[in-house]
């Protein structure tokens, strides 16, 4: 309980779970959505944050930080992406499919069922990076779809991805932006806006409920982290009890203890004999 109490004291806005939090102040979401696409957004409703799609039990669930729509009715999603991380398999990036993936379940949860299509409202797909991800040096990465034999030609989907690239150097964002690019990375307070963050992250930490949630959270994740694990394990083992592999040697290699790995070589040879 103290790591995690030290851990929660060092939180920064690169957490998601503070992250999410902050985003949570409609002031703060509202000024930050305002100042990158250069709009007004007169109020901002939150659909739900970290908000869980699953359209059936076969597909993939994610949670999704922050979601709001305006009183435009377009919608955003934001997310902080502090890692850039690749498939251990195949080595690519995930990002890029992450993206689609993310706006493909936004759209099924936007749409009713029998609504016709044209009433899918416009959508922004927005990843905080504190990663270049294309090695270009943009503060900012937009997508729309576009015909390659006419780039002119936009296919006018309303749907937007943004990647946000807090280590940027070049490119036309405000100055609120780029201070938030700096508080982002090195926690440098150097405008009202990001005095604003930094207040609001100080006050967090002093709640107590805010801290007991998050020890809580920490405490489930580690349990379904460990509960992966032990299914991984026991796959692992029971796939080199069918090699022939000693119960000491699957032992060492599994971490699971060998009373475990002798119950299911017996259930092995159960089912082999049925």
């Amino acid at each position: 309980m103290q790591d995690l109490a030290k851990k929660f004291e060092n939180l920064t806005i690169q957490s998601d779970f503070i992250f999410k939090k902050v985003m949570s102040r409609k002031r703060i979401c509202i000024h930050l959505l305002e100042e990158l696409l250069q709009i007004k957004i007169a109020d901002i409703n939150y659909l739900e944050a970290e908000k869980s799609l699953e359209p059936d039990y076969t597909s993939r669930g994610i949670r999704l930080d922050i979601i709001v729509e305006d009183d435009k009715n377009t919608h955003y999603n934001l997310e902080m992406q502090v890692k850039n991380n690749k498939n251990p398999h195949t080595k690519a990036f995930v990002l890029p499919k992450r993206s689609r993936y993310y706006q493909a379940l936004l759209d099924i949860d936007l749409l009713q069922q029998g609504q016709e299509y044209d009433l899918l409202p416009p959508t922004y797909v927005i990843f905080i990076c504190v990663f270049d991800f294309f090695a270009k040096g943009n503060y900012v990465y937009t997508f729309k779809k576009r015909c390659l034999e006419n780039l002119e030609l936009e296919l006018q989907d309303e749907a937007t991805t943004m990647l946000l690239n807090t280590k940027g150097t070049h490119g036309d964002i405000s100055k609120d932006i780029k201070s938030f690019y700096d508080y982002v990375n090195n926690h440098i307070v150097n405008s009202d806006f990001t005095k604003q963050i930094d207040d609001e992250i100080s006050y967090l930490k002093l709640d107590t409920k805010v801290r007991r949630e998050y020890m809580l959270m920490e405490a489930r994740l580690l349990d379904e982290r460990r509960e992966g694990e032990a299914k991984a394990n026991i796959a692992t083992a029971k796939r080199l009890i069918s090699m022939g592999l000693s119960v000491q040697d699957i032992a060492k290699a599994t971490t699971l203890p060998i009373e475990k790995i002798e119950e299911l070589k017996a259930e092995q040879v159960l089912y082999e004999r049925e």
